[in-house]
């Protein structure tokens, strides 16, 4: 994990000392996808850790565990045994065709409960016909009875600034009942979109009253530059900041520009710990592949408790 940020803070996850109940303004916050770039980890690895996470002070923060379609299989030496399924969100790399199958291989290994399921559009001359083989797609897997009406499935759209097409997409998307995904990030700078584009892509969600997660480069608070890449990150505090601002017909752009941790911790108490875990039905939160990074800032900034209000 190469993401820096200003904020320092010393213990992390595993701290023994009792702390306060997490804000709800952060519960489900974050879901695990540890074994994707860049952190990579091993799954020998990363399952042990969420399980071992449970037991832990800020265990609600997480959510789902991120697993991709093609490597399911993978888990089932891993959960066999749990005592508690493990909840996976799968990232389904096969396309609208892909949905059944891989929710079909959840429902029979043991140990697995599906919670999520994210599909990207891969084809950019007709996103609206894509969209549409998304949901006939899913369609088909819950007439199935393979994916429960809980299952949280998010659409993602590509990186680019909201088109005609990617607007009918987004109409698309949302009538259907389905949320959005947005990629803030990667291993690449032509992966971290623009304030402004953040921005369209944040007043367009909430235009249709659709939810929406982000994915990538977004493991700290705040809007900073990472000192080993020079890639500059958009801050998961600017994003639910700037969901509120566009809800209340603010400027969205400006809270997502922001790098002063100071400025963005006051208007976060300005507005309230109840007021953001509101904002959190559209906001509804992000893929990580580190679970100290998003906390150790929540912890330096003091906003991960109610008692810090």
């Amino acid at each position: 994990m190469s993401a820096q940020s200003s904020l320092r803070y010393s213990p992390t996850v595993s701290d023994s000392t009792a702390s306060p109940a997490l804000s709800p303004a952060f519960t489900g916050l974050l879901d695990d996808a540890a074994i994707f770039p860049p952190g990579n980890s091993p799954l020998t690895e990363a399952v042990p850790a969420f399980v071992a996470r449970r037991g832990e002070e800020y265990a609600d923060l997480v959510a789902s565990f991120v697993v991709s379609d093609h490597r399911l299989t993978d888990l089932r030496p891993l959960v066999s045994d749990l005592t508690e399924e493990l909840p996976v969100s799968v990232v389904i790399g096969a396309g609208a065709g892909g949905i059944a199958p891989a929710a079909s291989t959840v429902d029979r290994l043991d140990g697995l409960r599906l919670t999520g399921i994210e599909v990207a559009l891969r084809d950019p001359a007709d996103l609206l016909s894509n969209a549409r083989r998304v949901i006939a797609g899913l369609d088909q897997a819950r007439d199935l009875g393979l994916v429960d009406d809980d299952v949280t499935v998010h659409v993602e759209l590509p990186n680019e600034r909201p088109s005609a097409g990617w607007l009918a997409a987004a109409d698309e998307i949302a009538a259907a009942d389905l949320s959005l995904k947005f990629r803030t990030g990667g291993v690449e700078a032509d992966l971290f979109p623009s304030v402004d584009v953040l921005g369209a892509w944040i007043t367009a969600a909430l235009d249709r009253e659709c939810p929406f997660k982000c994915t990538a480069g977004l493991h700290n608070a705040v809007r900073h530059t990472d000192d080993e890449t020079g890639f500059t990150h958009h801050g998961f505090l600017n994003v639910l900041l700037a969901t509120r601002a566009s809800l209340d017909g603010d400027d969205a752009v400006a809270v997502l520009s922001e790098t002063d941790p100071a400025a963005l911790t006051a208007r976060f108490h300005e507005l309230g710990h109840d007021t953001m875990a509101r904002t959190r039905r559209w906001f509804t939160g992000f893929g990580s592949c580190s679970v100290s990074q998003p906390l150790d800032d929540l912890h330096a900034l003091g906003l991960h408790t109610l008692e810090s209000a």
